[in-house]
């Protein structure tokens, strides 16, 4: 393959970009939350390229990203719950995991085999036009190796993929920092949070008028990695440099790189202010600037942050990034 082209987010990027995605490419290009690696999600070697590009495991399913709320209903059974969180949160930082229509031509991939689909809406403008000039559904997970650190930049993708993709379509960093908040329903029609993120817990209940059941729901296939994952984003192990990583820090260990918050000072900083918004959208850029601090015989670690809204989705990430690796 030639090497990883980076296009502009102008018009001409844009269309060069959805001429590869027609083509079978892999084009990386940014959303509100992080940068998407994207590829036709009706056409299995796209969608397996996918997966070959990152290393991800194939039984872990994708995101499939729409225009708007009309074609995401072509390929999913929403009720009026679904549609009252798609009014309030799309487009935006919301992925729904909804049964799977009959038909749509989607590749059994993104699913994993699963009777369900994950669908966002992003609220980005370049992703926004993408998906319009591409006039299909993309299937896009973080633009990184499985595994590792999320991407904010087209730098980040290039760090990462470059020579496994076509393009990177440069739209400066993301603004929300962390991936989309993913919910789905039980069996019995309850709402559950499968994966927190861009969007609060607490403005989803408010929403819907009740509280969500939170994590995975009933038993779950194990895989030879662990518990099979019923929505994206649920490995155990996720989005880790390759520094180990010591979280609830008030101070640095020895060798340690210590990343502060709010009161508690580091060699670098979330947020100085405790602000949770800044935290998130800084979240995996600082990650990588720790990682580099510390070489390869240090550490990272990182301040307490509160556990509410946004800081919710930050220690997800941050624990997924402390555990155990595989």
């Amino acid at each position: 393959m030639e090497e990883t082209r980076i296009l502009q987010a102008d018009d001409a990027g844009i269309a060069g970009a959805a001429r590869l995605l027609r083509q079978g490419g892999l084009v990386a290009f940014p959303t509100e939350t992080v940068y998407g690696l994207g590829g036709d999600a009706r056409d299995d070697r796209a969608v397996a390229r996918i997966f070959d590009a990152k290393g991800r495991p194939r039984f872990n399913p994708l995101i499939a990203h729409l225009p708007d709320l009309a074609k995401a209903e072509e390929l999913a059974l929403f009720d009026d719950r679904a549609r009252t969180l798609a009014a309030e949160f799309w487009p935006g930082p919301l992925t729904l995991v909804l049964p799977l229509r009959e038909g749509t031509g989607l590749s059994a991939l993104v699913t994993a085999g699963l009777p369900t689909v994950a669908l966002r809406v992003p609220a980005h403008p370049v992703a926004r036009a993408l998906l319009r000039a591409f006039g299909g559904p993309l299937a896009a997970p973080s633009a990184n190796p499985s595994g590792r650190v999320s991407p904010t930049r087209a730098a980040h993708v290039m760090a990462g993929l470059s020579g496994r993709i076509e393009a990177v379509v440069d739209g400066g960093p993301c603004a929300v920092g962390v991936e989309s908040t993913i919910l789905g329903f039980d069996p019995d029609g309850g709402p559950r949070l499968l994966r927190p993120g861009g969007v609060a817990l607490e403005a989803l209940e408010a929403a819907l008028g009740r509280p969500l059941a939170i994590g995975p729901a009933g038993p779950e296939t194990e895989t030879e990695t662990g518990p099979r994952p019923n929505a994206p984003g649920q490995l155990a192990s996720h989005y880790a440099p390759a520094a180990p990583v010591r979280l609830e820090a008030r101070a640095a260990g020895t060798g340690e790189i210590l990343v502060g918050f709010g009161p508690v000072k580091g060699d670098l900083t979330l947020s100085a202010t405790g602000d949770l918004v800044e935290a998130a959208a800084q979240l995996f850029h600082i990650l990588r600037e720790a990682d580099h601090l510390a070489g390869p015989q240090g550490a990272i670690a990182f301040a307490p942050i509160p556990e509410a809204g946004l800081g919710r989705a930050i220690n997800d990430r941050l624990r997924r990034a402390a555990a155990p690796r595989p």
